[in-house]
């Protein structure tokens, strides 16, 4: 894999984990788009999708260091039964965990067989724009209803809900930004805190994830001429993640996700229309 390349998928792998838009279906499109064949193996495939995975995850862990240090000491002090200053705080952070589990549960087992039969170009556009009009009517009707919750306002039935919806962005082209969005807006809660709330159940998803391959690359070793395409990857997922997190915390406060969606539904019709003409 040139540098080049890993550079624009570890750019890519970062804008789009974190809005709204799917970075597993423009890590499938790019590639496609260029005609680029970087992988010669599946093993060297996941390896370097273990690093951009990396990279979101450091960027996630700096742009909320804050909250999730108050998260992590309040969850300990809830587990060992130890008196917290914030008890609520602490079950919440079990709340995000619990959040994780049934996209974890069905990615290990399917992750495979999804992106295979799931991640073609057709099927990507097509969710783009499905899951791209899906977000828009939920933000519209939760504008609509006043929905106004905050994150500290986090349930456990919310987490749950919130996180099945996470099984859909197993799927090319959905986006777990945007489904997780789209479920808390659905479940009464602000755009602001819509956003965060995807954010912070990123962490043990992607962690989850990043912890399951790399003891995978741990067994299997780094594909030859990998090392310094992933270390590349890593470090411009993580600039271009937190640079994500922070334009959209930004945009959605004084505006909707109208912007994220007209992409969707444009770059999707796109796609549509090139594998119409077999231009690709």
């Amino acid at each position: 894999m040139s540098i080049l390349h890993a550079i624009v998928l570890g750019i890519v792998q970062g804008l789009t984990e974190f809005l709204p838009i799917s970075s597993s279906g423009h890590l499938e499109i790019v590639p496609w788009l260029f005609n680029w064949n970087d992988y010669d193996s599946q093993a060297t495939a996941k390896a370097f999708d273990t690093a951009l995975h990396l990279g979101t995850l450091v960027a996630v862990f700096i742009y909320l260091r804050r909250e999730l240090v108050v998260y992590l000491r309040s969850g300990l002090q809830v587990a060992f039964r130890r008196q917290s200053a914030s008890p609520v705080i602490g079950k919440q952070a079990w709340f995000l965990v619990a959040s994780a589990i049934p996209a974890g549960v069905v990615g290990v087992i399917f992750e495979d067989s999804i992106t295979e039969k799931l991640g073609t170009p057709n099927l990507i556009a097509i969710s783009l724009i499905v899951f791209g009009l899906l977000l828009v009517w939920a933000d519209r009707r939760a504008t609509a209803a006043r929905s106004s919750h905050d994150v500290t306002n986090l349930s456990l039935r919310d987490a749950l809900i919130i996180g099945t919806a996470q099984v859909l962005a197993l799927n090319p082209g959905t986006s777990r930004s945007g489904i997780t969005i789209t479920a808390a807006r659905l479940s009464g809660y602000s755009r602001d805190a819509a956003a965060r709330l995807s954010f912070l159940m990123s962490v043990p998803i992607i962690g989850g994830a990043v912890v399951f391959k790399v003891a995978q690359l741990w067994r299997d070793g780094i594909p030859e001429g990998l090392a310094v395409p992933m270390l590349v990857g890593i470090v411009s997922a993580g600039i271009s993640g937190w640079v994500a997190m922070w334009s959209m915390i930004r945009l959605v406060r004084t505006k909707s996700f109208s912007p994220y969606v007209v992409y969707r539904v444009v770059f999707g019709a796109a796609i549509l229309l090139l594998v119409a003409t077999n231009f690709r």
